[in-house]
């Protein structure tokens, strides 16, 4: 009986997602063309809040619990399980004061309306994953980049998202380059529950009825712990947060 009523819910979540994505493409490119970068910001910030909020149609709700007070003033990594895409809007939006920056494979730069050009144009780096010699130097410039602007840059070390909730192992290469090359960062983890379920039942229909729950750890300046250590405490905060 649930898988039933997911099929009809499922088309309308998708309708109004759809709707949203070619509605705030060309509000995207005015703003970054005629205003900028910061008006460009805002219609992205909007733009992931209503796909957010998409996910009401399927009865889902989602919680973010952050109780860490994480200045604005300092570059972030913020270091993530990841499960769907519905993780990306959930972060964008309620950590968007940090100016929120993605690593994303190559394909994702285009054939997307609003997710590609946010990705081409609003400081997000792509990189090749057949390619690692293209991906490091990518991340590497990528990790300058948000040295110097002090914005946020976000990382899913597991490669790929979980399709059972269960974490892979964390490869830590992109995120060593990270730490290398924005040394004042400090590191926000953030456990990630439940956002598998919205693929239940694989991409059509979606899971129904779903609590997705974001929670935000203690935040760790990179300078002020080795690395090794640095990196294991990272991966098992995550892990232990996560309830399969």
């Amino acid at each position: 009986m649930r898988k039933l009523l997911a099929y009809p819910l499922t088309f309308i979540y998708f309708f109004f997602f759809g709707l949203t994505l070619l509605v705030f493409h060309p509000i995207q490119w005015f703003c970054f063309n005629v205003f900028g970068y910061e008006t460009h910001k805002k219609s992205v910030d909007f733009l992931n809040f209503s796909l957010m909020k998409c996910l009401l149609f399927l009865g889902n709700t989602v919680t973010f619990k952050n109780k860490h007070q994480i200045p604005t003033n300092t570059p972030v990594i913020i270091v993530a399980n990841h499960q769907s895409m519905s993780d990306i809007p959930t972060i964008i939006w309620h950590m968007r004061k940090h100016h929120v920056k993605f690593v994303s494979k190559k394909e994702l730069g285009k054939g997307i309306p609003s997710v590609s050009y946010n990705l081409r144009h609003g400081g997000s780096v792509l990189i090749d994953r057949k390619n690692p010699r293209q991906a490091i130097s990518a991340i590497r410039d990528f990790g300058k980049y948000i040295q110097d602007t002090k914005r946020a840059a976000v990382i899913f070390p597991e490669g790929t998202r979980s399709r059972d909730g269960v974490p892979k192992k964390f490869q830590y290469k992109g995120l060593e380059t990270l730490i290398k090359y924005i040394p004042d960062a400090i590191i926000v983890p953030i456990s990630i529950n439940n956002s598998w379920k919205t693929l239940y039942y694989g991409k059509f229909p979606m899971g129904i009825g779903i609590g997705l729950k974001f929670e935000v750890h203690e935040p760790l300046k990179v300078n002020e712990h080795e690395k090794n250590v640095l990196l294991e405490s990272i991966e098992k905060t995550i892990k232990d947060n996560i309830v399969i």
